[in-house]
């Protein structure tokens, strides 16, 4: 590699901690002042670091414009599929990855099972807003008043005897989703279909899709279908993390009115 890019990189990875003088960022390097200083000032003038009056070294606004360029250039689909193949590989059952998009929650990936048992899903398909798994995880992270404006709006078709039937039963419903951060659906859209689901988040904290696992009962049993969150959140964390994501307690996340 050639060096005064690499020592350049490592420049930029050293100030990650904080401020640096010159004498420690050379230290840190290991070269000489009037190498790094020239780095430095080469590195500022295109806005990558900045100095103050004690001449303490830090990162620059350029920064944070490729930082934004790069998490928009990553696509919630390209960046989920290899995890979702690992997790569709590691289970055998289908795996559903799902958007909120103008109102409506839309599958925009699917895995389809080992076993050679099709569901009638498809990529483009709506999925109804309160009986599906991916639908409740999305729905839960929209603010309180954008939640109750939806559960007031939904037609409650009843799919199964297990489908929730009215606003508050949903809204309660979306309350325990937020709390353990992940959904079911307990055949409350298909009675013989068992699914989990979980967020995929961006830098900003911000659910941007949801994954699943469906499992038909004839399969697997609802609690050996609950079995499989770990793996599923396995999945959902490390697609997260590549869209810029870092976990923080849940007792940190901040409700919006």
């Amino acid at each position: 590699m050639n060096q005064t890019v690499t020592r350049a990189l490592d420049l930029l990875v050293a100030l990650q901690d904080g401020a640096r003088t010159l004498d420690e960022c050379a230290e840190r390097l290991g070269v000489h002042k009037s190498t790094v200083l020239r780095l430095l000032q080469t590195l500022e003038a295109q806005r990558f670091v900045t100095h103050d009056a004690q001449h303490r070294y830090r990162l620059g606004s350029r920064l944070f414009d490729l930082a934004g360029a790069a998490l928009a250039q990553r696509d919630v689909r390209e960046v989920a599929r290899p995890h979702l193949e690992r997790l569709n590989d590691r289970t055998g059952q289908t795996v559903h990855l799902a958007a909120y998009e103008s109102g409506d929650v839309v599958y925009i990936d699917k895995l389809e099972a080992r076993t050679g048992i099709r569901m009638y899903s498809r990529v483009g398909l709506r999925a109804p807003l309160h009986s599906t798994a991916v639908a409740k995880v999305l729905l839960a992270d929209l603010p309180a008043s954008a939640r109750r404006e939806i559960a007031e709006g939904i037609d409650y078709v009843p799919y199964t005897e297990r489908t929730i039937a009215n606003p508050a039963d949903f809204l309660a419903e979306l309350e325990r989703v937020r709390a353990d951060d992940f959904a079911r659906d307990s055949g409350e859209h298909e009675s013989f279909i068992n699914c989990i689901a979980a967020p995929i988040r961006d830098g900003s904290g911000a659910v941007v899709a949801a994954a699943s696992v469906s499992v038909p009962t004839m399969s697997l049993p609802a609690h050996e279908v609950l079995a499989l969150l770990p793996q599923l959140v396995e999945a959902t964390q490390a697609a997260s993390a590549d869209l810029g994501w870092a976990p923080r307690p849940a007792a940190d996340r901040e409700e919006r009115p």
